[in-house]
Order: structure tokens, then C-alpha cells, then sequence
């Protein structure tokens, strides 16, 4: 095994300038909210930058759990729970848009899979399978 080098060493090294301490909350139900209180690298509270709240749930999808993450734009923890659901809404709704896109651009790509080709898959419908594959370039 090599030793890592410096660049290596300089991508893993913490920023003690950007310190948080996470604290968790949860319903055990719909979701968490994790409260990320800026420290000074001595572990002290930093006043001089903002408590950060981030929401985490996950919703069923017919192809299983879909994790949303999302900061939640509030002062305090009453007002995270408050805007949770709108959130959390939200980033669904951001996501789904984001699969949409990644789907279309997978079908202007070139690339097709099995399911695409028609005629019974890895025959390709004209003489049968191999040589030359099922593989079709658009």
C-alpha cells in the first residue's frame, strides 16, 4: 500500500474554520432535522455565524425508499418543524424533476438497454442473436 501524498493529505484535512456540532431531533416517524451549530475549533459556540437546520426523511417509491435532504431557512427549531413538511415537499418534487431529466437525457444518449430494443431483447428481430449482438447505437 502507498503512502498518500500531499494533495491527497490536503483534500482530507478538516477546515477548523467551518466547524459544526450536529445535534439530531426526531419524531421517530416522518423524519429527522439536524440542528449544525457553528464551534470555534477549541469547541466553543461561534457567534459570528448562523445555526444551519437540515431536514431528513426518505418516501416510498415503487423501486423502494427515495432519501430527501433539504436545509430548512428558519431561526430556530420550533420554526424547522413548522416549514418541515413544506421542505420536505419540495426537495420531493426537486428530485423528481431531477430523475425526470436524468431519464430523458439516458434516451437521447445513445444508449439502449434491453428494454428499449423491442423484438424480444438480445435477438435484436433480425437473424437471431450473436454474432454482432442485440446492441443498437441511435
Amino acid at each position: 500500500m502507498s503512502t498518500p501524498d500531499e494533495q491527497t493529505l490536503d483534500q482530507l484535512r478538516m477546515d477548523g474554520d467551518n466547524l459544526y456540532r450536529e445535534e439530531n431531533y426526531t419524531d421517530r416517524r416522518v423524519g429527522s432535522i439536524q440542528r449544525m451549530v457553528p464551534i470555534t475549533s477549541d469547541g466553543e459556540d461561534d457567534p459570528e455565524r448562523g445555526i444551519v437546520y437540515l431536514g431528513h426523511t426518505q418516501v416510498m417509491t415503487p423501486a423502494g425508499a427515495l432519501p430527501l435532504n433539504f436545509e430548512l431557512e428558519v431561526g430556530s427549531l420550533a420554526e424547522a418543524i413548522e416549514a418541515f413538511p413544506t421542505a420536505a415537499s419540495r426537495a420531493l418534487e426537486d428530485t423528481m424533476k431531477q430523475l425526470e431529466e436524468m431519464q430523458r437525457e439516458q434516451q437521447g444518449s445513445g444508449i439502449v438497454t434491453p428494454d428499449q430494443m423491442g423484438g424480444g431483447g438480445m435477438g435484436g428481430g433480425q437473424g437471431g442473436g450473436m454474432p454482432g449482438g442485440g446492441f443498437q447505437l441511435r
